[in-house]
């Protein structure tokens, strides 16, 4: 069976669901946390969380992976000044520019349970480059967890990835903030 990696539209925005399910941490957030903030996330409010990824959806600010015609795999890519929370949390040391629209970000992975540990979020994290070239990027960055050698990272914390993808896909880290995460780049 083949992966296949294509951007995100309104046509597809039903599949991004079908990925997110009806239960759990992605069903809930519909991936705003780093647009939204904590508080937001975790608000009772899905359905207006669900109409914002739309619009995210109708950008094209997105990846869809689909194992033959099955929706499989979501990654969420967009220019990182459209993350309002993620600038927060991830400038420990840092001091370009938060505001530059020629860098974007990839904050979120989700592979649908009975897919996982199938390539699904490396190929996603591939196709992160060909989007954000093709939509004026200059920079695409990540902030992948870096599991010590030998230990797991529980599902959750691993919505941002594992490095090991990032860096088989060819970004380069650029900053540590911590002993479990990185911040990885790939340039144009």
């Amino acid at each position: 069976m083949a992966v296949t990696v294509q951007p995100v539209s309104e046509a597809t925005f039903d599949d991004v669901q079908t990925v997110f399910g009806t239960k759990g941490q992605a069903a809930h957030c519909q991936c705003q946390g780093y647009r939204l903030g904590w508080y937001a996330q975790h608000s009772d409010n899905v359905q207006g969380r669900r109409e914002l990824l739309r619009d995210q959806a109708i950008e094209g600010h997105g990846l869809l992976a689909y194992l033959d015609s099955e929706p499989v795999g979501w990654c969420s890519v967009a220019p990182r000044c459209d993350y309002g929370y993620l600038r927060q949390t991830t400038w420990k040391g840092r001091t370009e520019d938060k505001a530059d629209a020629g860098i974007w970000a990839v904050t979120c992975l989700v592979v649908r349970a009975g897919f996982r540990r199938q390539g699904i979020s490396h190929a996603l994290v591939a196709g992160t480059v060909d989007l954000a070239r093709e939509g004026g990027a200059r920079i695409v960055e990540a902030y992948p967890m870096k599991p010590a050698p030998g230990k797991d990272v529980t599902w959750g914390e691993l919505h941002v990835g594992k490095l090991s993808s990032f860096l088989a896909a060819g970004f380069q880290i650029v900053h540590e903030p911590s002993l479990r995460r990185a911040v990885v780049r790939y340039e144009f």
